[in-house]
């Protein structure tokens, strides 16, 4: 490790990182052991969370007869919220705190784990909401003890929230998204069979795959867990340290699979290599991204799916606007990764090649537009909007948009480079439109 230059042992600063993660059971068919699992964990009567879409699902119903196979009593809850906010999360808590139930299951993607990462916290432990909400937007209190047993099933190739301890929601006083993060937050199990991919339409497909090529490049892009001052007690770590050779390892081979298979697995969805492959990389990368943290991209995205007035993608529920959380970020990265890549070029340069671009003439100079134009290409072969004009917005929305997204101080304080609200005014600026 010693001979990477990314990481520079300072006197003073942290010497140590992290590696914390849940236990990954992965392959087709998995969910059958679902509910040896669940025993194992000593769960006899089980919340199980998912939303109405995902409950007609054969593999749902698969999930919850091994379940019962098991002895282990199933009461379903399926009225989480795609894109949830503060409001569903208390929802979600007041059913966990109805009944005695010794454990949870979630059966979704990002929406449906985070619901259950809140609804397990809150249930268990004492305290106002925003307690354990990240500060400076919450008090960011650390969970006070251990929580119940939690499986995670995710049925999207994307969030990588079965590995992660972070759960993001929207603050609807706030028009934003934020998020809360805790060790404690992290599933006991993750259960990932990738068949559930095989049945995804095609924007949520783009949507849920482009999020996990956020994590994994934002990841590997963020300021090193060797800039930060070593903590006077292990409690001062943060999840979000910073990028680490531990992630690293994870988030270049998501690259890699992303890299080779996203275009593919958005515009077929009978190509279940490419499907079942994406799944992976989500896995891989929210491994990485929970240890590692986001950054900028993330940071601008938050107030864009807070803010979305008109837009209703297709594959999602019609009912009211929505701007699905990898749409989100990627509308932005673009510009994003243009003015982070002077903090670290080569991995810019690093992250563009893994994806596929050729790299081999580019200057260090270039690498942050090679990055962008190579996403840029990316977005246009799986249909996704041309920035965040393509979602609804105009230049009227850029000042609101930076003052919410500078309020995002836990990812910005990883970017690579600093950022202030004049830059996120230009940003968001920049991100109106890229073709």
């Amino acid at each position: 490790m010693n001979c990477c230059h990314y990481y520079q042992f300072i006197p003073g600063n942290e010497q140590v990182f992290s590696a914390d993660v849940t236990r990954v059971r992965y392959g087709c068919g998995v969910l059958k052991e679902l509910g040896q699992e669940a025993r194992a964990l000593g769960i006899k009567r089980a919340a199980v969370y998912t939303d109405s879409r995902i409950r007609s699902s054969p593999l749902f119903e698969e999930a919850v007869a091994a379940l019962r196979a098991e002895g282990i009593e199933a009461v379903i809850y399926d009225e989480v919220r795609v894109e949830p906010t503060d409001t569903s999360f208390k929802e979600a808590a007041q059913f966990a705190k109805s009944s005695a139930f010794d454990g949870f299951i979630s059966i979704g993607g990002g929406s449906v784990i985070d619901t259950v990462k809140a609804a397990n916290l809150y249930s268990s432990c004492e305290g106002d909401f925003m307690d354990y909400v990240n500060a400076p937007i919450g008090r960011g209190l650390v969970a006070p003890g251990p929580l119940r047993p939690h499986l995670a099933c995710p049925t999207t190739a994307g969030t990588g929230s079965e590995s992660t301890g972070i759960a993001v929601f929207d603050l609807l006083e706030m028009k934003s998204k934020t998020g809360i993060s805790s060790r404690a937050l992290l599933p006991d199990r993750g259960i990932v069979d990738p068949r559930w991919t095989e049945s995804l339409p095609a924007t949520v497909m783009a949507a849920t795959g482009f999020d996990a090529i956020s994590h994994a490049l934002e990841a590997l892009t963020a300021k090193p867990f060797t800039s930060r001052p070593s903590p006077e007690h292990i409690s001062g770590r943060p999840m979000p340290q910073g990028a680490n050779p531990f992630s690293d390892t994870l988030c270049r081979e998501s690259l890699r699979q992303a890299g080779k298979y996203l275009v593919r697995a958005v515009n077929d969805r009978t190509d279940h290599e490419a499907r079942h492959a994406m799944m992976y990389a989500a896995t891989l990368a929210g491994v990485g991204f929970g240890n590692a943290g986001c950054h900028l991209p993330h940071a601008m995205s938050y107030p864009v799916s807070g803010r979305v007035e008109h837009y209703q993608p297709e594959g999602y529920p019609g009912v009211e606007p929505i701007c699905p959380h990898g749409m989100s970020v990627i509308v932005n990265a673009p510009a994003a990764y243009r003015f982070t890549a002077p903090g670290c070029p080569e991995r810019h340069a690093e992250g563009a090649e893994l994806l596929g671009a050729d790299i081999h003439d580019a200057d260090p100079a270039e690498a942050g537009a090679v990055l962008a134009g190579h996403i840029e290409e990316m977005m246009q072969a799986t249909g996704v909007p041309n920035g965040i004009g393509g979602v609804g917005f105009t230049e009227d929305a850029v000042d609101s948009l930076a003052e919410a997204a500078s309020a995002q101080q836990r990812l910005l304080l990883v970017a690579p480079v600093s950022v202030d609200e004049a830059d996120l005014k230009n940003l968001y600026r920049e991100a109106l439109s890229y073709w």
